[in-house]
């Protein structure tokens, strides 16, 4: 059964629109605490390492859960497993919002984080098994899309929509959303697919990590997610305090700079057509490291300035990572895809844990030190990565 509408044209709106609804709905919930975290650790009487917690678990959650739906989205149809994950997401989003004790609140965001996959990577494995390639490049478009959108709209829902010390309405708006975006999938996705069979000739999750090139473009996922992470998670404890003393709202104006992703995706392909991916991670890492340096200067125009400078920096690094792992892959992409995830979350955990203890001893300046620290790895990546970056070379397809 294919995807069905009255005509071509607006058919192909109507899931694109539906796609992002779903995916949107989805990533608003995984940062909905950051702007807060202060709030949060003046309310549980908490430290700042602990209070991201409440973010750290959810990514944690996500990097434990999408190899497990992975294998269940290549076995079953994806219809049942959206809905059953959505609705799971959603109660434990309200309740986030109910609960009055911090280590319930922490469980709770572990377990949305476990269910994040039966949306995000069932659904892509269900548009790549039921779309033609013209439209799937639409589809993923409004996938793209949405990750930013849907990240920076949970942002916006609890530091500045709702009243800082009312985050637990933010929770209630974004469960209501996400359930009533996955009630709506339930409508649109076919009761029944097909489940193609699997290729015998496809490597294996261990073959792809015997391989060093994409072991090297692993890596790059991790620690670039994790220096980005460190940063919006810990950044708001350093503008609450001292010398900037930045209330909550204005905090959470400065991750607008999040917008910068939707434009530099495209012009970061671009990029990486004409110079090589390699040099793309290169520049990326460089164009990262060189901002955050200026988050150190008591200057909140030199902080905004120093957040677009960052996000450019990482979806530059990210978009040439994943388009380098992809031009090695003639197979397994959906693996190899779903090993790229898995490091890029788990490297996220790992830098938000890892900071925590930098901030904790040095403060923002341990931050900053650890994401410079981290960013060299993308930056080495990219220089060997440029050595055989050229179409022709062997472990890449021409374009």
């Amino acid at each position: 059964m294919a995807v069905s509408a009255p005509g071509r044209e607006e058919g192909a709106r109507s899931l694109q629109a539906r796609v992002f609804l779903l995916v949107a709905a989805t990533f608003s919930t995984i940062y909905l605490t950051q702007p807060v975290l202060p709030v949060l650790r003046e309310e549980f009487g908490i430290d700042a390492a602990k209070a991201s917690l409440t973010v750290s678990t959810v990514i944690f959650g996500i990097a434990l859960a999408t190899l497990p739906f992975g294998r269940l989205a290549d076995r079953f149809p994806a219809r049942p497993i959206i809905l059953v994950g959505g609705t799971l997401a959603s109660l434990c989003g309200f309740l986030c919002a109910a609960t009055t004790r911090f280590p319930l609140l922490v469980a709770a965001r572990f377990l949305q984080g476990v269910f994040v996959p039966s949306l995000t990577t069932c659904l892509v494995v269900y548009l790549v098994r039921r779309l033609p390639p013209e439209r799937l490049n639409v589809a993923m478009g409004a996938y793209v899309s949405a990750t930013v959108a849907g990240g920076l709209g949970g942002r916006l829902l609890a530091g500045f929509i709702h009243p800082p010390l009312h985050w637990r309405y933010a929770f209630v708006t974004a469960s209501a959303f996400l359930l009533l975006a996955t009630i709506d999938a339930g409508r649109w996705l076919p009761r029944e697919e097909k489940i193609p069979d699997a290729a015998g000739d496809e490597a294996g999750f261990a073959a792809l990590l015997s391989r060093p090139d994409l072991l090297r473009i692993f890596s790059v996922g991790a620690a670039s997610f994790g220096a980005f992470s460190s940063v919006f998670n810990y950044l708001p404890f350093h503008l609450a305090g001292p010398p900037l003393l930045l209330p909550t709202r204005v905090i959470t104006m400065l991750y607008l700079s999040y917008l910068v992703g939707v434009a530099v995706g495209p012009l970061a392909g671009r990029l990486g057509n004409r110079l090589g991916n390699g040099i793309a991670m290169a520049v990326g890492g460089g164009v990262f490291g060189a901002s955050i340096l200026l988050t150190l200067l008591p200057s909140l125009l030199a902080v905004a300035a120093s957040l677009a400078g960052v996000c450019a920096g990482f979806f530059l690094v990210h978009t040439a990572a994943v388009g380098a792992l992809n031009r090695k892959l003639a197979t397994s992409r959906g693996r190899g895809n779903s090993l790229y995830v898995l490091f890029y979350y788990l490297g996220g955990t790992a830098g938000i844990t890892a900071s925590g203890q930098a901030y904790g001893r040095t403060g923002w300046r341990g931050v900053v030190a650890l994401v410079v620290v981290l960013l060299l790895i993308p930056v080495a990546a990219g220089f060997l990565e440029a050595r055989s970056d050229r179409p022709g070379q062997a472990g890449y397809e021409a374009p």
